[in-house]
């Protein structure tokens, strides 16, 4: 298993410390890591920003600390819900396109997507039509830079493992792949070392990090009482700290045959705040715990 640690942990989404691509590929290699994942969007590698004079300065980052770009990050919804006269599809499948250029730019062999979120206008089976034909379509453009598209479950539309396979076979095309976490099926209570085991062999990556829960309650003054509150919140701690079995789902993916890239995250909120002491004491965790369990 190639460990990798993707930008968005160092790009300021919830107040952390930012970095900059070619800075974050020098942090990546001071921890440890000998490949990154990419964010194919502001601040780091936007197709709108990126001139080749900035991709040769990433390869130059990247072959000075003999690191690999192993992933591009790419974020989508093809719910495409917005007025009818916009192209919102066409939009998407052209940025994924971009991504997938960069990727090949970069030699990068993946180029990870979303499906989409649920929507209140677009019936179910529509809906899922529309994610399949924007991924065939994305996986076809992708193929003519020999990229690989990876789906990960992340979006309401095959978010479960079952429905993520069935969506699979549904688009038929070889250089579709999964991006298979395992945080979402443990929030949603499925069976890790068995979803992990029976998604492995279609699984090119996965990107982990590890959360705990925190229940919620509201307070009824008219009973002096607490009522319960659904879903639980969750912030992310240390790698092995969390509720997420991670032991159990990488047993389950390796018994599947899965010899792929596990990326680590920090994209939310974490434990400790967002300081780049902080961010690199979690970073260097993750590395620890895989090699000390696992490798």
């Amino acid at each position: 298993m190639k460990l990798c640690l993707f930008s968005v942990s160092y790009a300021g989404f919830w107040g952390q410390h930012t970095l900059n691509v070619n800075d974050f590929i020098a942090q990546a290699s001071q921890l440890g890591y000998d490949s990154v994942m990419l964010m194919g969007k502001r601040p780091h590698l936007s197709p709108l920003d990126v001139a080749s004079e900035q991709i040769e300065s990433i390869q130059s980052a990247l072959n000075q600390h003999q690191m690999k770009c192993s992933i591009i990050g790419g974020y989508t919804d093809f719910a495409g819900t917005g007025a009818a006269e916009v192209p919102f599809l066409e939009m998407q499948i052209q940025y994924v396109e971009q991504l997938a250029q960069l990727a090949q730019q970069l030699d990068a062999s993946t180029v990870r997507i979303f499906t989409a979120y649920d929507s209140a206008v677009q019936m179910p089976h529509a809906l899922w039509c529309r994610v399949v034909s924007a991924l065939q379509e994305c996986c076809d453009r992708a193929a003519d830079y020999d990229v690989t598209i990876a789906v990960q479950n992340h979006h309401d539309v095959a978010v479960h493992s079952d429905a993520l396979l069935e969506l699979l076979h549904d688009i038929d095309r070889p250089n579709c792949k999964l991006g298979f976490d395992a945080w979402s099926p443990a929030l949603r209570d499925e069976n890790l070392f068995e979803a992990a085991r029976k998604m492995a062999p279609h699984t090119a990556i996965t990107t982990n990090a590890d959360y705990i829960k925190m229940p919620r309650f509201a307070y009824q003054p008219e009973l002096i009482n607490y009522q319960r509150q659904q879903p639980d919140m969750v912030r992310a701690v240390k790698f092995g700290t969390g509720f997420i079995d991670y032991s159990a789902f990488f047993h389950g993916l390796k018994e599947g045959g899965f010899k792929g890239i596990a990326t680590y995250e920090m994209c939310s909120p974490i434990r400790g705040g967002g300081k780049l002491e902080n961010l690199n004491d979690f970073a260097s965790e993750y590395l620890t715990w895989m090699k000390t369990h696992l490798m």
